[in-house]
């Protein structure tokens, strides 16, 4: 996007004060861009100007006015620089060929307002950087990080052994894992994928329950088996398990292996006790890849019953090649609401002395 000298244009609101062509008053600030005749405007401020209203409400200080290609801003001047920079991110994602959506404008907002607040602090990686990275292009769609943890967590999963994705519900900790673990055997950097959660709710009475030992497990298993069918083709699913390409198994099924050249992902791990964290981090075998993913504010497991994802931060915690990504409700990439949801039970929690909602 260029940058252009100042120039009269016609609002798409009414025209404040402070744009009437008067000298800016102190602690204000204008600034102007020209989009390049190759990108129509609708690219960059959405269908019926969506995405200029969500940048509008995310900046209030500010008037922002266009005419034709040209964009001005006129406001608060830290306001007005955070636009100047959000409207220069938002045209390098453009040049990808990747559309910008509401959500993409406003989490690249918020990345934007963290680093400018000191937030970012050490961290070189721009909205238009995390929103562009591809981990894997499967079925029409690409999938990428949202949020520049999640970019972190991706970076973290390519550095490292052994990676922990801890944080709530529907900050994409296992989907992410397993796009990776499917980037993985694709490019040949595993030989396979083995996918695993404790069926903690069945407990020990597996027998009890009717059907066959797959029917039994199929409901704990089910989540994980709808995010391959998300990333592979359906059809392949059933050949790549009966060769054992892909297996998914209960957690129980992996003690007394050794997992040489493959992709494991542990998921739901919060539901672990100590004794079953160890064995399967002692399951780790030669040129393979552990992501243990989890939330420790939802564990299901029987009183008196110590999580094991919750005791491991504390043993593994600055060993060698072993990685704790943290995730919080700033990163969920579900309904908006559900974010909301995420604080307000850690608001909760506080105010109970650390107890979560469910009293674990």
């Amino acid at each position: 996007m260029t940058h252009t000298p100042t120039a009269q244009s016609s609002p798409r609101r009414p025209a404040s004060p402070a744009d009437a062509g008067s000298t800016p008053a102190p602690r204000q600030a204008r600034a102007e861009f020209t989009v390049p005749a190759k990108h129509p405007m609708v690219t960059l401020l959405g269908s019926g100007d969506a995405l200029l209203r969500v940048i509008e409400k995310a900046f209030p200080a500010a008037d922002i006015h266009v005419r034709g290609n040209q964009v001005s801003a006129v406001g608060d001047a830290a306001e007005v620089a955070l636009i100047q920079r959000l409207f220069d991110e938002m045209m390098l994602v453009l040049r990808t060929g990747q559309p910008m959506t509401e959500d993409a404008v406003e989490r690249s907002i918020a990345m934007l307002r963290a680093s400018g607040n000191g937030g970012g602090e050490g961290i070189s990686e721009t909205p238009a950087e995390v929103l562009t990275q591809n981990i894997l292009s499967s079925r029409g769609r690409t999938i990428r990080p949202k949020t520049l943890n999640q970019k972190h967590y991706v970076d973290a999963i390519d550095k490292h052994t052994i990676v922990f994705g801890i944080g709530p519900a529907g900050t994409g900790k296992t989907y992410l894992a397993m796009a990776k673990a499917v980037q993985a055997l694709q490019s040949k950097q595993v030989t396979r994928i083995i996918l695993t959660r404790p069926a903690v709710e069945a407990g020990e009475r597996l027998g009890f329950l009717p059907g066959t030992l797959y029917e039994k497990i199929d409901p704990y298993l089910r989540p994980l088996y709808d995010a391959l069918h998300d990333m592979l083709d359906p059809d392949s699913i059933p050949r790549l398990m009966a060769a054992g390409t892909i297996e998914v198994a209960p957690l129980a099924y992996m003690r007394g292996r050794t997992l040489n050249d493959a992709f494991i992902i542990l998921d739901e791990a919060q539901n672990t006790s100590a004794e079953q964290m160890k064995m399967f981090l002692t399951r780790l075998g030669f040129d393979s890849k552990i992501v243990i993913t989890g939330d420790v504010t939802q564990v299901d497991l029987p009183s008196g019953t110590k999580s094991g994802l919750r005791q491991v931060q504390d043993i593994l915690d600055g060993v060698e090649d072993v990685h704790f990504s943290r995730l919080t409700s700033h990163d969920v990439v579900r309904h908006k609401l559900v974010g909301r949801i995420v604080d307000a039970y850690e608001k909760y929690d506080g105010l109970n002395g650390g107890r979560s909602a469910n009293g674990k």
